[in-house]
């Protein structure tokens, strides 16, 4: 199932300690032992391979293309097929991640839907995605709130429905919207899919396991977002796993169309408007 193989959320230190990964603990748990300065280290050449992962109010709006910089072109045909995450794709949604912060919305949640048990054939992907992220940004903004997100397609052959097409989403709501949010997700699947809501279609959790830590612990809510922003880009390509010193791979399959994107609001356009 998707659901267990989404990173788990990072334990809090004592106040004052140090947070520091035991890389020996698969996902990794966060130790209380106090740490001395030390200088930072280059990252280690990933291999391919599963590794031990290291979890102002503008609205989202879906970006054109997933590298976030023009529209139209090759590389957004709906026809389009790509097997990995490019080095291109891995720095657009880094960048997009940092800028989500920066604008006040940092991701506080990570929703994994199973489109090909929802029905979904692999070249209708890119289009549902887009209409749940419209749902869930309209659905929002009723109630006052922006919203930033970026995705990630994957298609991982398994048996049963626990693999498949699907998509990781790492996006921002606000704690006292949550509640709201989750009610509404079954019934978006329905109107998307045409077709009764099936169980384990959906899983959503608050990054770093419980609501409200971007605020009550923003050391402990950024350990875990780049846990969960680590895991989302595990679908990378050799070559961009080493350029970023992602340890964590797995094959992200053959998908048609889009494999990522972001919101407008924190795409290449966006970003460079604000700097």
């Amino acid at each position: 199932m998707i659901a267990a193989a989404m990173p788990k959320p990072l334990d809090a230190a004592r106040h004052g300690s140090a947070l520091k990964l035991h890389r020996d603990c698969g996902f990794g748990e966060v130790s209380i032992a106090p740490l001395p300065p030390r200088k930072p280290t280059k990252p280690p050449t990933p291999k391919i391979g599963t590794a031990p992962a290291i979890n102002n109010l503008t609205s989202g709006v879906a970006a054109h293309s997933a590298g976030g910089i023009g529209r139209g072109g090759a590389r957004n045909r709906a026809d389009r097929e790509s097997h990995a995450l490019t080095i291109a794709h891995v720095a657009n949604l880094r960048a997009a991640e940092s800028h989500a912060k920066r604008i006040g919305l940092p991701f506080t949640r990570m929703i994994s839907i199973h489109w090909q048990a929802a029905g979904v054939p692999l070249a209708g992907m890119a289009k549902a995605t887009g209409r749940f992220t419209d749902l869930m940004a309209k659905a929002l903004a009723r109630h006052g709130s922006g919203t930033a997100w970026l995705w990630v397609h994957e298609n991982v052959p398994g048996n049963g429905d626990d693999k498949g097409g699907h998509c990781h989403l790492l996006i921002y709501a606000p704690a006292d919207l949550v509640s709201r949010l989750t009610a509404l997700q079954r019934g978006w699947l329905r109107r998307i899919t045409g077709q009764p809501y099936r169980a384990r279609v959906i899983h959503s959790k608050p990054i770093g396991g419980r609501l409200g830590l971007e605020a009550g612990n923003p050391d402990l809510h950024a350990v875990n977002l780049k846990a969960a922003l680590a895991y989302v880009l595990k679908g990378a390509s050799p070559k961009a796993a080493s350029q970023f010193g992602l340890e964590r791979l797995e094959p992200g399959g053959r998908v048609i169309g889009k494999r990522c994107g972001t919101s407008q609001n924190i795409g290449a356009t966006a970003r460079k408007a604000k700097d």
